[in-house]
């Protein structure tokens, strides 16, 4: 089969590197000229995708994976295209479907009879339906559903890991229609291998979820469904920060009931995801007042890991304060919605000298993701933004002047951090 996917980000490349490797012909479209130019030969664009290096240069090498600028064409030369470009929203949570728009009326201009789309993208319910097949039909000639196969099927990954995650969790599809849903359960199955799951109450495997809508909802569902559980439990932890509980202990004995999850709170959930997809449920359902106060309530943790520290200090005026992690999460090297920047603005706003460093992170880069980086300067204070692996074995020597360092992410070590004032959120 030959495999058109559009977009050659974080998802998309380790997308069409397992395609490849089940023997198909693919060809990744992407509008930057270097990172074309970089698969071309065999290289991986970016940092941190575990066995990406690997199975990319052996997809190269046997000629079943090259890579252009040209959507159009590439797509005209498919019998399938996946579509994993990225949606963006603004402060508001309003989407911006530019580059989205863009990518499918390219597609549009190569698509032909019998072609299956897949958008992989977390969207809106009720996008697939009415924004993308109008414009599909409309840059083509062609009729969705009838001319053309239209599935939205969510991507379930997280980076670092897409591999193991393909395999790890079912594949959602949803179609425009009966037929289209039939194609693109066919198309998975042939690109696709699943670990066998016996907590699953159904084979692991391609599921049919009746409609694109269905599948749009699912994936907003599971990840707001997640925002409101840290939500709560940042809620929590900050009540037991008054009555001196440790929330931990707390949330430890809860999760012993079987139909207990709550998550670890912490300082701020980022990434492409948690915060970005419950505004695009809001933007679907602005009635929904326990999402919106859940995703305002995790994006206050920042601020609140700075209240602490004020707290303990009494006053930030003129502190020299590192925030350690400019990355959303541990070992990931990816700022998209990181609690590092929230941390930084209202370390300014209360007198504080705000210095950032990451592991994965040049100074140099910091400071184009305008950062302070961190180069020596004094220090009073410090806060965890990031759960690196390299932060669990930091000592006072690491953090010249420190006094006191308000963990966000419990990830240090408080044996080694004698003559540190550690303070966690939550206990």
């Amino acid at each position: 089969m030959k495999i058109c996917v559009v977009a050659l980000g974080k998802i998309g490349l380790p997308l069409a590197v397992q395609f490849a490797s089940k023997g198909h012909t693919v060809i990744g479209a992407d509008v930057s000229e270097p990172t074309v130019r970089t698969v071309n030969e065999g290289l991986v664009p970016f940092p941190g995708e575990a066995d990406l290096d690997v199975k990319l240069k052996q997809a190269v090498d046997a000629g079943l994976l090259t890579a252009t600028t040209d959507t159009a064409a590439a797509v005209a030369e498919s019998e399938a295209v996946v579509v994993v470009v990225p949606l963006f929203v603004d402060g508001e949570g309003v989407p911006d479907f530019g580059w989205m728009e863009s990518a499918t009326r390219d597609i549009a201009r190569g698509l032909r009879p019998g072609t299956l789309v897949s958008y992989e993208t977390t969207l809106p319910v009720g996008t697939t339906r009415t924004r993308w097949a109008p414009l599909l039909e409309e840059g083509s000639g062609l009729v969705a559903g009838r001319d053309f196969h239209l599935v939205f099927s969510p991507e379930r990954v997280l980076t670092g890991r897409v591999f193991a995650d393909l395999r790890k969790y079912p594949k959602l599809v949803g179609g425009i229609d009966a037929a289209s849903a039939q194609r693109g359960i066919e198309f998975y199955e042939a690109v696709l291998d699943f670990d066998e799951r016996a907590d699953l109450d159904r084979a692991n495997g391609v599921w049919d979820l009746g409609s694109a809508e269905a599948a749009e909802l699912a994936k907003l569902a599971e990840t707001t469904y997640r925002d409101v559980n840290i939500g709560l439990a940042n809620q929590f932890a900050r009540y037991a920060d008054t009555i001196g509980v440790d929330v931990n202990v707390v949330i430890d004995a809860c999760n012993t009931q079987p139909y207990s999850h709550i998550h670890r709170p912490g300082i701020a959930v980022g990434g492409h995801c948690i915060p970005v997809y419950p505004r695009l449920y809001l933007w679907n359902d602005p009635a929904a007042t326990v999402v919106r106060s859940a995703r305002e309530a995790n994006a206050a943790m920042p601020a609140y890991a700075v209240d602490l520290l004020a707290a303990a200090l009494g006053d930030l005026e003129g502190v020299g304060v590192l925030v350690l992690g400019a990355a959303y999460r541990g070992g990931v090297k990816e700022t998209a919605f990181s609690g590092v920047f929230p941390a930084v603005e209202e370390l300014r706003r209360r007198g504080a000298k705000p210095y950032v460093s990451d592991p994965m992170y040049s100074a140099a880069e910091l400071t184009a993701l305008g950062l302070p980086a961190w180069n020596g300067e004094e220090l009073g204070a410090a806060v965890v933004q990031a759960d690196h692996a390299e932060y669990r074995g930091l000592t006072p020597a690491d953090l010249p002047g420190v006094k006191v360092i308000v963990d966000g992410r419990r990830t240090t070590d408080p044996e080694r951090l004698e003559g540190i004032r550690r303070i966690v959120i939550g206990g």
